[in-house]
């Protein structure tokens, strides 16, 4: 009998919907035009790349013409980051961001610090929010670009976009947000929250692998990150992954059309969840704030306990779970989420991200809760930590 398995990692990415793949497949096998080419065979693959663009733009009350498809988040924020700070060094070289993003920008930022650019790295209060005082406090007469995560992707919590990108205008300063985790999630307006760019990605809204996109409001002199052809009106050259392209614009259309009714019940298992976990298994925290987050978060840290051996239990009870960001799996350190909210290491060690779909019901949550009880228990009585502290506490 094959193990039932419970996905509990939709952060790191999503099932793609069956709707999502039907729509897809006659790019492969019968539409395989390239968009590019004059005839008319080839026009019906263009016709379906500007139909996804104008419904993605439409979702973010953006312009068609503002959304450039790329290969997926990751290359979006690069592109975003490095080709602003291009364009505008003869404004000045400075950019600000917080110390939560996700590596993408991270990385990005040092390899721009390289480059010569000067970096200021906001700090986060203990629920993952920025501090929007010293944010502002920041702002130079060089500083060219505010780089803030919409949404964080380990602990859920949702930054004061809005507020981030009033202050940004105020001040003649570019706003660009990794909506990567939000979009699909969270009602997005690019117009009203004064957000100059803005990247997301396919596969965290049940959409393909591959395929992203960078919003770029139209009046930004932004260079290609990609130089070659004249795909993407001029800016980002290859060509169209058209089916890739066709299914973002599906699963964007699914994404917001149940977005009202699919995160609320999302939302409410969450709260199950978070409910059940804290009342039942002591010595437990919710990270992240504990309202403002996306409807599907849940991270918890476990006192007494390591982080990697509660993700190997639980997937030998057949639940795939995480520890943080999908992009550092492999790393031994402690996440820098955690250790930016406050968290010391040996609590940030014993972490747990669960992220949910709308496939996930309440049986999968209460086994996983039923398991992780037992599991957390047996790592903890294996630990001489909390062995030391169960004497202290009986005296």
């Amino acid at each position: 009998m094959e193990k039932k398995i419970i996905y509990l990692d939709n952060a790191a990415t999503t099932r793609t919907k069956p709707e999502v793949v039907e729509a897809m497949l006659p790019y492969f096998t019968e539409n395989y035009g390239n968009p590019s080419s004059v005839y008319t065979f080839a026009g019906q693959n263009k016709a379906a790349v500007t139909a996804a663009r104008e419904t993605i733009a439409k979702s973010l009350n953006a312009q068609t013409q503002d959304i450039y498809f790329t290969a997926g988040g990751s290359e979006s924020d690069n592109w975003a980051l490095k080709a602003a700070m291009e364009a505008y060094k003869d404004k000045g070289n400075h950019l600000i961001t917080s110390k939560i993003e996700h590596h993408a920008i991270l990385h990005t930022c040092e390899y721009l610090e390289k480059q010569g650019c000067e970096v200021t790295y906001i700090d986060v209060d203990e629920n993952g929010v920025v501090d929007l005082e010293q944010l502002e406090a920041a702002i130079r007469p060089t500083t060219v670009l505010i780089s803030i995560m919409y949404a964080n992707n380990e602990i859920g919590t949702i930054q004061p976009v809005r507020q981030i990108g009033k202050i940004a205008k105020e001040h003649g300063v570019l706003f660009h947000t990794d909506a990567v985790q939000a979009y699909g999630q969270l009602p997005i307006d690019v117009a009203s929250e004064n957000i100059d760019m803005l990247s997301a990605s396919a596969h965290k809204l049940n959409g393909p692998k591959g395929i992203g996109f960078l919003y770029i409001r139209k009046g930004l002199k932004l260079r290609s990150l990609i130089h070659g052809g004249g795909q993407e009106r001029k800016r980002r050259a290859g060509t169209e992954n058209v089916p890739g392209i066709v299914g973002f614009g599906k699963a964007a259309e699914i994404a917001h059309e149940t977005m009202d009714q699919r995160t609320r019940i999302e939302a409410g298992l969450r709260n199950y969840l978070v409910k059940r976990v804290l009342s039942e298994i002591p010595y437990t925290r919710l990270n992240g704030h504990s309202s403002v987050r996306l409807p599907n978060n849940a991270n918890f840290s476990f006192q007494f306990i390591e982080g990697e051996s509660l993700l190997i239990m639980l997937d030998m009870k057949g639940i795939c779970a995480s520890s943080g960001s999908a992009c550092t799996s492999g790393s031994l350190d402690p996440s820098h989420v955690l250790l930016a909210i406050g968290l010391p290491h040996e609590i940030a060690h014993g972490s747990l991200r669960l992220t949910l779909s709308d496939e996930t019901t309440l049986d999968d949550i209460d086994y996983t809760v039923d398991q992780l009880k037992e599991i957390v228990q047996n790592l903890r009585n294996m630990s001489p930590l909390y062995e030391d502290f169960v004497k202290k506490n009986k005296k």
